[in-house]
């Protein structure tokens, strides 16, 4: 868990809402076990997503596992229990995630956008400003 973290925080500062997926995050990727580079990857499609959106957010971090571990077969993954944050306000995140063998592609990605998460509720679920 704590490499999957760190590699998302040497990832996300390269997300942009029109970041492809260029060498490096490639590179850091492929060094995580395969789930991890699974969620990784589907987290960063859902940043670019969600940011592309015309909602008014830009998503500047996920996590699959707030509410609910995500559930992963082979190559696909689908995170019921996500939150994202943006604009310094955390909300509910649920999405459904399919890549290539190399879980470097993603073929499919459906997401859908929740509540917003309480402030009172941050510490608790380990989320921060």
């Amino acid at each position: 868990m704590k490499k999957a973290i760190l590699a998302l925080m040497l990832i996300l500062p390269a997300a942009t809402p029109a970041m492809a997926l260029n060498a490096r995050v490639a590179g850091e990727l492929q060094k995580l076990e395969p789930e991890e580079e699974l969620e990784q990857r589907c987290d960063i499609e859902a940043l670019n997503r969600i940011s592309a959106a015309d909602n008014g957010m830009f998503a500047d971090k996920v996590i699959a596992y707030t509410f609910a571990p995500p559930a992963v077969e082979g190559t696909s993954i689908d995170a019921k229990g996500a939150a994202f944050r943006a604009g310094g306000h955390w909300y509910r995140l649920s999405y459904h995630c399919v890549t290539d063998p190399t879980e470097l592609d993603v073929k499919a990605f459906s997401f859908k956008i929740g509540a917003e998460i309480p402030r009172a509720q941050w510490d608790r679920l380990y989320l921060y400003p």
